[in-house]
């Protein structure tokens, strides 16, 4: 991929550099030759002059206002890292100023929001991705290629699986509802939902039934790997469950939690149930099924190697998801994680929301 249309460099500017922008986007754009990361925005200037230190090629330039970057002509793509609340209003802008755009999951908080989005991209020519890196996981690859190939046939039920027993994240704007939308729901959920629908190739929901809960984040000096929460700031769901029928009739079941005791444990996982076998995640990607009147499990091998082109699963899912924006790019090609896909996924968590809150079903029309 290192060959591709080398001569030509893409300018990139980054609105956003608080934790996934330096863990996630940064580091991964810094490894790739075709691209110069040339403009850094946060609402904090010193957040945005530490990344354009570490990340920017020379004279990269510095913004507290993010319509001042969308300015510059020279800037070929955006990288939205900023919360939930903004996503949508800071790509429609960057769309609508000539920019391609990878926005950080989830889309947005509402599907009005996500729907701008995709109407602004659609109107300018210019490309929309959402950050799903977990669809560049060894495992997720190699489970698509399954699904696409029929060997599972139709898959009828599935689960999507986003459970931390402590793992609530302390930083940031992550407990607040109003920057956010939600907790793990829009948080981790939505990775395991995206994975799920992709698996099935299947984004057309007709209702769902919602449950969330607080019910462990009023705890004072709580167990959790990054600290104990403040329970005053903690302002949104611990917990949140839903139950999504899909138009021809398949069940995904969607759990997610930063903080419940169990463990039975797994994030940006799924399970799913099909008519000729079935795959799950919990102890590596596992393969079920049945032949010759026999029942059979296999476990998959993804890191065998032995091909010159393909090291298994040694390469860091954010880099290839990189990698293959860049790419999309370049050589003008949709990118892999679409912005109608991106969009059901909010679709549903926002009518677990909704039905949670109702007490009732949202049915969604289509």
């Amino acid at each position: 991929m290192e060959n591709m249309c080398e001569n030509k460099k893409i300018k990139i500017g980054i609105i956003g550099c608080g934790g996934i922008a330096n863990g996630k986007h940064m580091p991964s754009l810094s490894k790739i030759s075709q691209v110069e990361m040339a403009a850094f925005c946060d609402i904090k200037k010193e957040k945005a002059e530490k990344a354009a230190k570490e990340f920017g090629t020379e004279g990269a330039k510095v913004y507290e206002d993010y319509k001042e970057l969308l300015k510059d002509k020279s800037i070929d793509v955006i990288h939205v890292c900023t919360p939930n609340r903004s996503h949508s209003f800071i790509t429609v802008d960057a769309l609508k100023a000539g920019k391609h755009v990878m926005c950080e999951k989830p889309m947005a908080k509402t599907t009005e929001e996500a729907r701008k989005m995709l109407e602004a991209a659609k109107r300018t020519g210019k490309k929309l991705t959402i950050g799903y890196q977990n669809r560049f996981r060894g495992d997720s690859k190699y489970l698509h290629g399954v699904c696409e190939n029929g060997e599972l046939g139709e898959i009828y039920y599935a689960k999507a699986h986003a459970i931390r027993r402590r793992a609530v994240p302390t930083w940031g704007v992550f407990l607040n509802e109003f920057e956010q939308g939600g907790g793990p729901l829009i948080d981790i959920g939505t990775h395991a939902l995206d994975l799920t629908l992709w698996m099935m190739d299947n984004y057309k929901p007709k209702y769902v039934v919602g449950n969330i809960y607080h019910k462990l984040g009023g705890k004072e000096n709580a167990a959790n790997a990054w600290g104990p929460w403040d329970p005053a700031k903690f302002t949104v769901e611990d917990s949140a469950f839903g139950f999504i029928t899909m138009e021809n009739g398949a069940t995904i079941v969607l759990e997610s939690s930063w903080a419940i005791n169990s463990l039975d444990v797994g994030e940006a996982q799924t399970s799913l149930c099909g008519t000729e076998g079935g795959a799950d995640m919990a102890e590596g990607l596992r393969i079920n099924g049945e032949k010759f009147s026999r029942l059979y499990e296999t476990k998959v091998d993804l890191n065998a190697g032995g091909v010159a082109f393909y090291d298994g699963d040694s390469e860091d899912p954010a880099e290839l998801e990189a990698r293959q924006w860049v790419q999309c790019i370049l050589e003008n090609k949709e990118p892999i994680v679409k912005p109608e896909q991106a969009l059901v996924v909010t679709q549903i968590l926002e009518a677990i929301y909704e039905s949670a809150k109702r007490g009732e079903p949202v049915y969604l029309n289509n």
